[in-house]
């Protein structure tokens, strides 16, 4: 069909099409514009903005969203522990005189705390006589029949209600509170300025069955904090558990020794020999687990083995 015997409708319509064709005007180059870039010479994301002010108000918002507590009273608190709970359970004031080897009280006496006036403050903090005479405090036990190993460090008495703590990480899988306890008994090992600092820690193992229940070794996840504070190498495995025993507050104190003999072995003796061991557990009570530990540690050559335990159950 010719144009002539099309419609006038349509040919009009293809005319407007061809000459708007030939005068459009062609799209304007858009200006160039160099990307923003930051300080270092790289591209600033748009997002940068929101991500800075996500990282400084963050955490302030999570605060308010999800208030912390404190671990033993339940008050309001930025960190694990509330200043009140941390002063009174682990401050100085709670400081007491114990036995160097086995962590047991002496008498239950408290030591003096000593708050130095502006004067005083850049002379050393006052020490005991028999520290500054060098003297090891050994209870009436450790005098009459010396354990296996030579020296215990804790954070505290497993007492109330600090005993929570331990409760809630062993039997309520609370793990946020191993880093706690790490840090209480890393503040109680640098206390002590005659304590030299072990080459290799060692958490107490567990056996098979009772991983696999537990699902953690609480010693272990203790440890692992403990370990990188204090700048010492942790090895998981030094020592292994060769059969599974029975719980040692389930068994009659009598038969606790009988319970535990045997049960260790270390399988690289090379990794022990003429080192000082340090062995974390979170209870210490009878020390006949750590004692049987310690004395596996050493017939495998260790020169020294210290016991660095969150907290010790006093003699009933």
């Amino acid at each position: 069909m010719n144009d002539k015997k099309r419609p006038a409708r349509q040919r009009d319509g293809d005319g407007i099409a061809r000459w708007a064709a030939q005068h459009a005007a062609a799209p304007e180059p858009l200006p160039d514009r160099a990307p923003r870039r930051d300080d270092n010479g790289r591209p600033r994301s748009y997002h940068a903005p929101f991500s800075a002010l996500l990282r400084r108000w963050g955490g302030t918002l999570l605060h308010h969203l999800l208030p912390g507590a404190c671990a033993l009273c339940g008050g309001d608190s930025d960190d694990a522990l509330c200043p009140g709970c941390a002063a009174q359970f682990f401050g100085p004031a709670a400081a007491i005189a114990r036995c160097q080897v086995c962590a047991n009280p002496l008498n239950g006496h408290a030591l003096p705390a000593r708050h130095p006036t502006d004067a005083e403050r850049p002379s050393p903090p006052a020490t005991r006589p028999e520290e500054a005479a060098g003297v090891a405090l050994l209870c009436g036990v450790c005098q009459a029949h010396l354990p296996a190993f030579d020296r215990t460090l804790v954070a505290a008495d497993y007492a109330m209600p600090v005993d929570q703590l331990v409760l809630q990480l062993k039997f309520g899988h609370r793990l946020a509170l191993a880093p706690l306890c790490a840090r209480l008994l890393r503040d109680s090992v640098l206390s002590q300025p005659d304590f030299t600092l072990p080459a290799l820690l060692c958490p107490v193992p567990l056996g098979p069955r009772r991983l696999a229940e537990r699902g953690y070794n609480q010693a272990l996840e203790i440890a692992r904090p403990l370990a990188s504070s204090l700048g010492i190498a942790l090895h998981a495995q030094l020592a292994v558990r060769l059969r599974e025993t029975a719980a040692q507050s389930s068994v009659a104190p009598d038969r606790r020794q009988q319970n535990i003999a045997g049960a260790f072995a270390v399988p690289d003796a090379a990794l022990v020999a003429g080192r000082h061991i340090g062995v974390v557990d979170d209870v210490m009570t009878s020390g006949r687990t750590l004692n049987e530990l310690a004395a596996t540690l050493k017939r495998h050559g260790a020169a020294r083995v210290s016991n660095l335990v969150f907290a010790r159950t006093p003699p009933h």
